[in-house]
């Protein structure tokens, strides 16, 4: 009988190795769906800015996912999300969305934020599922055609309901 070990989700550094690799990979797909200024991801260094809380989920020494929460004037922004292919389906996205929308609840933050695209609809389930609605666009981007914007105002049991 095969033993699950608990998933757990702690801040990190978004340019050690395990890190890198989801990232990377991460990356290669949205350079494999979208053209280059559709793109819109911050790069490994970007995500290490003061502003930026970024987080990794593992389960024992495995890592499965990692997500970021940018904190921006008014509001966060999710960003960098991405779970291992090897790992969907066992709640990794979820858990992960919950420790960022818990983090910025403790700093203050009243909404968050995101763009997607179009061609992520597993990505857009699961934010749709977790009380992320369409908006329009946001912040510095441009409206691209594929790109998907959300939000969802916080409260302080949004963080217990994900």
């Amino acid at each position: 009988m095969t033993q699950t070990t608990p998933l757990t989700i702690t801040m990190a550094s978004p340019t050690q190795p395990e890190a890198v690799r989801l990232l990377d990979a991460s990356q290669a797909l949205m350079k494999r769906l979208y053209k280059p200024e559709e793109n819109n991801f911050l790069s490994h260094e970007a995500l290490a800015r003061p502003d930026i809380r970024f987080f990794l989920a593992k389960s024992g020494e495995e890592t499965l996912g990692c997500g970021a929460l940018q904190v921006k004037q008014g509001y966060g922004e999710v960003k960098s999300f991405y779970t291992d292919e090897a790992a969907r389906g066992r709640g990794v996205g979820s858990a992960l969305l919950a420790r960022i929308e818990a983090q910025a609840l403790s700093e203050g933050l009243t909404m968050l934020r995101l763009e997607t695209g179009d061609a992520l609809a597993a990505a857009c389930r699961l934010y749709q599922a977790k009380g992320f609605t369409r908006c329009g666009v946001f912040g510095d981007y441009a409206d691209n055609g594929v790109s998907v914007f959300m939000e969802k105002p916080l409260t302080g049991d949004a963080a217990q309901a994900g």
